[in-house]
This record gives structure tokens, sequence and C-alpha cells, in this order.
């Protein structure tokens, strides 16, 4: 059968699918839609409609569009304001899209005319006429649980006797998913037809009933609920004239009873009956209740008004802290200090102080042992990672979950109100957008504030004045200068070789020892094996990787001493080194005779200090000032300072005055694979450079350190402790340092000022006078 074809303006449905028989207005906002209509208007009035198949695509193609669609005439056009147009359509008849003709400025499709499939036989008009009974009955009973149809419609759909005709109305009618739609629209067969639309009314049905008896259970206990909570309100009524209380009541008294007998400042007093009050009205089982329940316990658990005395036996306080560490002789003296004032004056605030130096050299378990001394009861907390000023300074109640900050929790830890609280990793703080905890931090660590620190959660003043503070870090620069000036800052600088020893034997060995289930007497080592341990598989500033070689040679006795079938094992350093394989490390010593253009200087590191020898050789050549060794900007800059000062001098050094043009310099630092830099190898290039020049041997006995300027100044330097350590153990006897750090010769330990000649100086003619061998 050929099927009529006719050439339409078309327009683009979103959301929206239309029937034959149906009335339907609608708005039209694109340009292309509106110049399809103007068109359409000069054209009988006819259009082609076909829904979309994503309504998000402002300009779909053909392959957007369903195939079928609905042959519609314009009813009547009305423009409304902003450019839009509200059109009555109805429809005639399906029609399916052969070629898309035109898509500027208006679509224009060529579309095919389809004619419902009707049953020939008489079979097939019996099954027809069974459907639509199905679909009425099936529809009624939709209409009475639902609701979503007017009971007009029914009567109307009575009136209609062609099955198809009774299809499409029906689809019209009920409100179905557009995929739905569509597939109603594009069934041609009204047996076909009717059959998918019994099915998605019976789909409907179930959900719908389904809905209702969901919506009826929740009804259910909601009225069951209201109905308990009148019940309830009856009862308090009825409890309170009988005076027989209930949980809730007895709850509250409960709480008054403990504000009571609680030493609360007045504000706190306050705040904590208001709320209480709140939780009366609020009633036992609302949400509100939960929260105001928890900000109570928070108050009330808090140790308003209870301190520790601290302890006042000076004498005592020193022998806890020298039994417990070993040096750190500026922390125990400032604690001493603390106490001796403390003594004499009641009033006085807490100390902040701030311990600085590099891992494991005891700044954690220092705050412990002071706790100890003073009495004080000890709470620690963690800053590392914190980024969130909330941590600090806790929520706001208006938030859910809400809960206070971490200086809070440590003071309900603490339960005194001046514990010796411990900040631990300060520098290792961060920021992001909720704020910086530092800032936080501020108000707390200010002697000048922190006696009414408000966290966000209590909103009440906290008194943190007579809170002992001591913060712990591994380096001042990346803690924020506004925080850094607020504390007392005392560095903790590497433990000398004499002081590992001792800790070793005093503290570490003991503890490993316990830690073992062992027996003092079945595991010995001498000061050599000690001695041993430390030079060959420790380098570190601290004693942490001591700690845990010795647990290391515990294991392993345990186990030769059940293995043997012994009682006691004595590690010398052979054992050592079957134990634990081969020494990791290997301290750098000082050369055993003079030489020519090779000087001894000396360098800080974090695991402490070490001897840094420079080599300079003289060649042949246009000039030329070769710098090797993976050198910093800075140890670059001293060199070449050090050659413009050489070449200015060179009459004084006996130097060939125009060896800026004959000879190339190569000035080296071996261990290349290390990257070195630092403001303190000056005066070692420099001295290097004019041994080589002046053909004079430097003293093999003689390391130096200190920075040089362009003309010839010798400026001070910082880790002289590390560096006079570095020397010493390299079996260097005489260390030249800027006059400007005499002063800190002070902090370099006794036993190894007693080992080394310090030679003071101002300018590098007096380094070279004192580390050439004269000719």
């Amino acid at each position: 059968m050929k099927r009529k074809r006719r050439t339409l303006p078309l327009i683009p449905l979103r959301g929206i699918t239309i029937f034959p028989y149906m009335v339907l207005h609608f708005d039209v906002g694109r340009e292309k839609s509106i110049a399809s209509l103007d068109e359409a208007m000069l054209k009988n009035q006819e259009i082609f409609l076909v829904p979309q198949r994503d309504g998000k695509v402002e300009e779909p193609a053909l392959e957007d569009m369903y195939q079928i669609g609905t042959l519609c005439v314009i009813r009547q056009l009305l423009k409304l304001p902003g450019n839009t147009v509200r059109v009555l359509v109805e429809g005639i008849s399906r029609a399916r899209i052969v070629n898309l003709k035109q898509t500027e400025p208006s679509y224009v499709a060529t579309v095919e005319v389809l004619e419902d499939v009707v049953a020939d036989s008489g079979i097939q008009d019996i099954q027809e006429e069974a459907l639509i009974r199905s679909v009425k009955e099936t529809l009624d009973t939709y209409v009475r649980h639902t609701g979503m149809m007017p009971q007009e419609a029914l009567t109307t759909l009575e009136d209609i006797e062609e099955a198809g005709r009774f299809a499409d109305t029906v689809s019209s009618y009920l409100i179905l998913k557009p995929e739905d739609k569509q597939s109603l629209l594009e069934a041609l067969d009204i047996t076909d037809r009717l059959e998918k639309l019994l099915e998605i009314i019976n789909k409907e049905l179930e959900i719908a009933k389904i809905e209702k008896k969901i919506g009826s259970k929740i009804k259910t206990n909601i009225d069951k609920v209201q109905k308990e909570y009148y019940l309830r309100e009856q009862l308090k009524a009825i409890q309170e004239e009988l005076g027989d209380y209930d949980e809730d009541t007895k709850e509250i008294n409960s709480y008054k009873e403990k504000i009571e007998a609680k030493n609360l400042p007045k504000e706190a007093r306050e705040k904590a009956l208001y709320e209480v009050e709140r939780l009366r009205n609020s009633g036992s089982y609302s949400a509100e209740g939960g929260v105001i329940r928890t900000y109570l316990d928070w108050i009330l658990d808090l140790p308003w008004g209870v301190e520790t005395e601290d302890s006042t036996d000076i004498i005592k306080a020193r022998e806890i802290l020298e039994a417990d560490h070993y040096g750190l002789k500026d922390v125990k003296d400032r604690i001493v200090e603390y106490l001796a004032v403390k003594t004499m004056s009641k009033s006085l605030k807490g100390p902040i102080i701030c311990l600085v130096g590099p891992p494991g050299t005891g700044k954690t378990s220092i705050a412990k042992s002071v706790a100890r001394a003073l009495g004080r009861n000890y709470v620690r907390m963690s800053l590392g990672g914190v980024r969130d000023e909330a941590e600090i300074r806790g929520h706001r109640r208006t938030y859910v979950g809400s809960i206070p900050g971490r200086i809070v929790y440590g003071m309900r830890q603490a339960k005194s109100m001046n514990p010796l609280f411990l900040l631990d990793e300060i520098d290792k703080m961060s920021n992001d957008f909720r704020g910086d905890p530092a800032d936080a931090l501020l108000e707390v660590l200010d002697a000048e504030q922190n006696f009414s620190f408000r966290d966000h959660y209590l909103e009440l003043e906290m008194d943190l004045s007579k809170v002992m503070f001591i913060t712990t870090a591994n380096t001042l620069e990346t803690v924020p200068r506004p925080l850094l000036d607020r504390m007392e800052v005392i560095e903790v600088s590497g433990y000398t070789y004499e002081e590992k020893l001792n800790i070793a034997k005093r503290h570490l060995l003991p503890k490993v020892l316990k830690e073992h289930s062992m027996e003092p007497g079945s595991f010995r080592m001498s000061d050599k094996a000690i001695k041993f341990l430390i030079d060959g598989y420790t380098i570190e500033s601290g004693v942490r990787n001591l700690e845990r070689s010795l647990s290391s040679l515990a294991r392993k006795s345990i186990s030769y001493l059940l293995e043997n079938k012994k009682k006691s094992i004595t590690l010398t350093p052979q054992m050592i080194e079957k134990f634990l394989g081969h020494p990791r490390f290997r301290y750098e010593t000082a050369e055993k005779e003079d030489r020519l253009g090779v000087v001894t200087g000396l360098a800080w590191t974090p695991a402490g200090g070490d001897i840094l020898p420079i080599e300079v050789m003289v060649m042949e050549g246009t000039g030329k000032l070769e710098l090797t060794g993976q050198l910093g900007d800075v140890m670059k800059e001293s060199a070449k300072a050090a050659y413009s000062y050489i070449r200015s001098h060179s009459g004084e050094f006996g130097i060939n005055g125009d060896f800026y043009k004959t000879k190339d310099i190569h000035v080296h630092v071996p261990e290349g694979a290390v990257p070195k830099d630092g403001p303190s190898a000056g005066v070692t290039m420099a001295t290097a450079m004019v041994s080589a020049l002046s053909g004079r041997k430097s003293r093999h006995n003689v390391a130096m350190t200190g920075e040089i300027t362009l003309t010839g100044r010798v400026l001070p330097i910082g880790g002289l402790k590390e560096k006079s350590l570095a020397a010493s153990r390299a079996g260097i006897d005489t260390v030249i340092i800027p006059e400007k750090n005499v002063p800190d010769l002070e902090k370099v330990p006794e036993s190894v000022r007693g080992k080394l000649t310090f030679i003071p100086v101002k300018e590098i003619s007096e380094v070279i006078g004192k580390s050439l061998v004269e000719e």
C-alpha cells in the first residue's frame, strides 16, 4: 500500500508526546521552532511534531529525534513576553520522518502519513472488544486508587467506539514516562497498542498500590508518635500532681545537682543552668535534647577550679630531670629557674617553651620528666598534619556533629587547670580553606590573652594562663614568626659522642633489656662495644637509631642464647659485626700528613657535624676557575669571592701576579653525589687556593670554618658545637674559628674543648698564616 507523503514544517518536542485526536497547548521558545510555526501558518496551518530522544540537546539533528511523530493542525497562536509563543494544536494522525529537508532557518521534513492497522476478521474484533473492556476496568481501578484522572474523562471514553481512537485518548490522559508514551505512539497495530496500554496501566496501578501502602504505614507511625507524645505529657502532668517524678525530671534534677556541686565560674554556671531549662522544654526524645546533653556533659567534665600543687623541692626536681635524661642542660636549668621563681611568687604564669632540635634527641620524652618533676598532670597533643582551625578552637554548635577543639579535649584529659601541655611537632602544621591552625594557636600561646581562651563549641572563657605549654619542633623555618614570637626557644642540639655513650649505658640499654625480658647479667656490653656500635651503625644527632640497633642486638642475642643453650652473652665489636653485618657508616678522618692544596673544612649536617676536605689543583691554562662536587649557590659565591681576594693580594702570599692569566684552578669537594651548600666554607676554599698557588703545604692537623668577604674579613658561622665534635672525632687537634664565634665555645662540651685548640681569627691572612707550613 502506497502511503501519502507530505513536506511540512517540523518542531522537535522536549518532554511532550502528542497523540492523534489530542488537543494540547504548549510554549515554544527556540528560534527555529518559532520559524517553523510561522511557516506552518502560511501552509494550511499543518505542522509535524516529533519528540526528541534527549531533551537537553538544544539544536537536535535527525538522529536526535524519534522517527514517528504526529501530524497536527494549529488551532491558535498567542505571543507571550520574552520571545515566547503559546500554541494550541490538535493531533490528526501518526507520521514517520522520511528525511530532513531543511534545518535553517526552520526545520522542514518530508513525512509519510501512517494509518492504523485494523483487524480484518471477526475474531480480531472480539479480541479488541475484550481488550477495550479490560482497559476500562483497570483504568477505573487506577483512577479510584490515585485520582490522577478526572471522573469526567471516564465518561468521555464511554462514547468512543473506535478502538484506535480509544487507545490514543486513554494514552493522552495518562501521566506516563516519555518512553512509554512513545512506544504507544509507535504501535500502529491497534491490538498491539491496546495490549501495551493495558500492560502500562497495570504496572502503574501496582506502583500506586505500593505507594499508598508506604504512605499509610508512614502515617500510622506518625500517628503513633503523636499519640505517645500526648500520653507522655498526660503522664508527666499526673506525676507532677502526685509528686512522683519521671526519668526526664530526674535527669534534669541530676544535672542541677552536679552544677551546684561543681566549682564553676559564674559565666559557666549561668550558661549550664540556661541549657538545663532548654533541655526541660525541648523534650527527652527531641534531637535538640541530645545536643544539649552532650554540651552539658562537656561543661561538667572539664576541671573548673581544679589545680595540682607544684612541687617546690628544686633539688628533687633536678634529681628527677638528671635521672631521666643525660645532657640537655639548658632545658633543665630553665625548669629549675621556673620552680625557683614559682616558690617565691604564687601568681607566676606558666612558661611557654619551644624545644627545637633534630629528631630523636628526647624533646618529647623530656616533657614527661618535666611534668613528673613539677608534680603536674601531663597531656600531649600532636600537631603533625593538623590543617583545620576547628581542630584547635572547636566547631560552633550550629554545625551538625560539632565537637570542642583539641585544647579543650586536652584539658578534660588532664583533669586539672594547670597541667603540663605538650604541643608536639608544631612545625608540621599546615593550612587549607578551613583556616590556619597556627593563627588559632596565637591566643593559646599568648600569656596576655590565654587567661580568657574561648572555644567555639563551649563559648565560655577558659583560663589557660596557669598551663605550662611545651612545644617541640625539628626546625623553626616552618613555624610562623608571630607564633614563634610568643615562645621561649631552647635549642636541643645533637648529642656528643660521650653523651651518646652515657645515654646508651644509663637509659637505652636498661630499657631494651626490660622490653625484651632479659636479666641484666645475661646481656653485657663494654664501653668499647657501645662505641663501636655508635661509630659504625648510627649516624644521627639523636639516639633513636642507636636504640633500634640495641633492640636488634638484644633479639639476635636471645636467639643465640637459646640456640647454643647459654645463659649469658658479652657483646664485643666482633660479635656486633657478626650480628649486624659490616659497619654501615665510616666517619671521615683527617689527612695523616701535610699536603699541597688540600685543606680540611668543617660542615654542619642534619646528623650532627662532619669534616669537609677541599682540594685545589693548579694547571697551566688561561685563567679558568672550575668548581666541582655538586656545590650550592652559596659555596660557589664563596669560591669566587676567595678567588678575587687572592688576585688582589697575590703579592702578600708569594703568588705570581699574573696567575689569573696563565693558570687554571680546579676546586673540588669530594663526595660529588652529596649536595653541599652553606656559608662556612669560604676560608677553607681561600686557604686551599693559596696553598696550591704558593706551593706551601697545609697542616694536616688543622681544620677551619668561617665565611669570607671580598675584603678578606672572616664572618661568623653556626653549628660550632657539631663542627667541633666532628673535628675531635676525625683526629684534628687545632680548629680555626671566626672571632665572633668565641662566645659559642661555651656550648662545646668540656671533654671536647680539652682535646682541641681553638684559634679565633678576624682576617683571612691570619687563617693562612696559622694553617700553611712556612717554607
